[in-house]
């Protein structure tokens, strides 16, 4: 089905993954739009509920825990100026190297309305070697080996946690698809279709669709503009055979 096509047979309801400038390092914005100005994108796209999910703390440029309350102040600014949207106060934890397998502690998720996760290069993941083998060749049997330690740290952070979304599933670290996709339906965990990066793609999704799966589409958006971009990733999703009443976030116009 071409985007056109798309675009006016579907709309989506949310977009629980979005960026904002409270993901920064420095004078460095890694999220590019206000709260207000990605609430705004989203109630201007028609969407119903939008999420700001700034990356975990150890991340390079993850939110600072001490500024959350600051965080609450603008999600109910913006809501006063856009009373016909539901906004929410996520964050996409890291996935490390921890006894629970994320950088967000059990006793800090009442901080958060919800927790996302997923594979980044951070320092403390003791992953950093992701960096490199996911952009340069290695061997089979390193990627083999990297697979295998990748997986069950996403393994052990979903069973751990109770985890909303896993987000870009493949797309930072080799991963066992087949055992991601049987704890993500065994713990209820949204495996996200993502508009901003490569994986998950065709042939990922067609492994997890074999499972009793649901699936989100997240714009991952790091600019207000970007915030509700779903046409390329139900496109995927089509292409892969999944049911648009698998999505949870997509709706007939």
């Amino acid at each position: 089905m071409k985007i056109e096509e798309i675009e006016k047979k579907y709309r989506i309801t949310a977009d629980y993954h979005t960026h904002s400038v409270y993901s920064r390092i420095g004078f460095y914005y890694h999220g590019k739009g206000s709260i207000m100005e990605n609430v705004r994108a989203a109630s201007e796209k028609g969407i119903e509920e939008v999420a700001i999910t700034d990356h975990g703390p150890s991340d390079f440029y993850g939110l600072d825990p001490k500024r959350i309350p600051e965080m609450r102040d603008d999600i109910e600014e913006a809501m006063k100026a856009y009373p016909g949207i539901k906004v929410y106060l996520g964050v996409e934890a890291d996935i490390v190297d921890t006894p629970s397998g994320l950088d967000i502690a059990p006793e800090d998720f009442s901080l958060f309305d919800f927790v996302n996760a997923g594979y980044h290069y951070v320092p403390n993941s003791k992953m950093l070697v992701n960096l490199f083998s996911f952009h340069l060749p290695i061997s089979v049997k390193t990627k083999e080996k990297l697979r295998k330690q990748n997986t069950e740290r996403i393994v052990r952070a979903i069973l751990n946690n109770n985890i909303k979304i896993l987000t870009h599933p493949g797309d930072k670290a080799f991963m066992d698809e087949e055992a991601v996709a049987k704890v993500c339906a065994e713990r209820g965990t949204l495996i996200e279709i993502n508009a901003r990066h490569r994986h998950p793609n065709v042939e990922d999704l067609r492994i997890y669709a074999a499972h009793d799966v649901k699936f989100v589409i997240s714009s991952d958006a790091h600019r207000p503009q970007d915030v509700g971009r779903y046409a390329k990733s139900l496109a995927l999703a089509l292409e892969a055979g999944i049911g648009i009443e698998r999505i949870v976030n997509l709706r007939k116009r």
